[in-house]
């Protein structure tokens, strides 16, 4: 199981401790240092069945700066995809990749599925 996650984020330290506190072993990577390719963001995406916008960070500094809310829906799926592969911190973490079950963001509830 992957675990993308920025190690500042208050979120993603919760979700990291609460994956260790349940015993789930997984893989860390961060999405700052190494950012999801457009590959592997079409990829979830298809895999997931969450609308598109889920995947972005819509509460982060970048996003706000670049008037996405206002751009994104201009946008064709391709162009959002690829605009989210220039850099991590435009996606929504954590993020879960494990096997077919895709996680964006922190829901305990749909955490549980993990266990």
């Amino acid at each position: 199981m992957l675990f993308i996650e920025y190690p500042k984020c208050t979120t993603c330290q919760r979700a990291k401790k609460w994956l260790d506190e349940n015993g789930i072993e997984y893989e860390d990577r961060n999405i700052k240092e190494e950012r999801p390719t457009y590959e592997e963001l079409l990829d979830w995406h298809a895999r997931s069945g969450l609308p598109l916008k889920r995947f972005f960070n819509t509460s982060g500094l970048l996003y706000k700066s670049m008037g996405l809310k206002e751009k994104l829906p201009q946008m064709d799926e391709e162009e959002q995809l690829r605009l989210l592969a220039t850099d991590g911190m435009l996606v929504k973490r954590p993020i879960i990749v494990n096997g077919d079950m895709i996680l964006v963001g922190f829901r305990e509830a749909e955490w549980q599925r993990l266990k």
